[in-house]
């Protein structure tokens, strides 16, 4: 049966997990794969390669930072079939929705291409007497994304893609129910001349996003879920001091008439 790792340092490892987790079919209803689920252990070897690569990364300039997203963007559309069955046999939508869940999310990897232009600072002459003004955009450093199963490619792209294009190493927390594709999309980063450890994907429950969230070497996080744990994600990263977005809900809605 296939094993589906982390993504540490620039390759799929199972790390040092002991427990894993049953991958589903939904179509058929058939154990498919499994997939690791992290220890500390695997969480801060994460963070440690993403912290080791992360300086070197941002004092990269935009233009070449931004041609890495050229080639992933190129990569992506070269194995899309691929991407969008192996997206399909996990989550369950179809071959031709999988893809507009992946195509959302190229439009972002796209639009990060821009970043020679989008992360221009601003300069005021004369804001007061004797006065100048100007603003800088730097990296936070280090950031993580806790994304959910209704989108395995489109929300991971969503927030892996500024974060990197900006300067910063990205950890991503998939939802370990459909992981397969977050991991690939990592695999096609390297492939496009990303560098090791700028990307790290960790899988696992409760106690990886705890890991995250009170891991001092993370600087932001990124959710998207339910808004319990939206609630919980925004109130304990926001304790310990990081940035936060948590975006709760967001549920498509589906009415029965009388008449179905």
């Amino acid at each position: 049966m296939r094993t589906i790792g982390h993504f540490i340092d620039g390759i799929e490892t199972t790390g040092n997990s002991a427990e894993f987790q049953d991958v589903f079919n939904p179509a058929t209803g058939e154990v498919q794969a499994r997939v690791a689920l992290a220890t500390e252990a695997d969480l801060d070897a994460a963070v440690a390669s993403a912290a080791a690569a992360q300086p070197k990364w941002a004092a990269t300039n935009p233009q070449r930072r931004a041609r890495v997203f050229f080639n992933f963007v190129a990569l992506i559309n070269r194995d899309m079939q691929e991407l969008a069955e192996l997206l399909s046999a996990e989550h369950g939508k179809t071959v031709e929705d999988s893809k507009g869940d992946i195509l959302r999310g190229l439009e972002v990897a796209e639009f990060v291409a821009g970043a020679p232009h989008l992360l221009k600072g601003e300069f005021t002459d004369g804001a007061g007497p004797g006065i100048d003004m100007y603003s800088m955009r730097q990296a936070v450093g280090i950031g993580a994304g806790i994304t959910p199963f209704n989108f395995p490619a489109m929300i991971p792209l969503w927030m892996l893609s500024p974060a990197i294009a900006a300067g910063n190493a990205f950890i991503l927390k998939p939802s370990e129910r459909d992981p397969s594709v977050p991991v690939r999309l990592a695999q096609l980063a390297i492939e496009a001349g990303l560098p090791k450890g700028i990307l790290n994907v960790v899988h696992g429950g409760k106690s990886v996003v705890d890991g995250i969230l009170h891991h001092d070497q993370i600087g932001a996080v990124s959710f998207v879920g339910s808004t319990p744990i939206a609630r919980y994600v925004y109130a304990t990263a926001a304790a310990e001091g990081k940035r936060v977005q948590a975006f709760g809900g967001a549920k498509n809605h589906m009415i029965i008439m009388p008449d179905a």
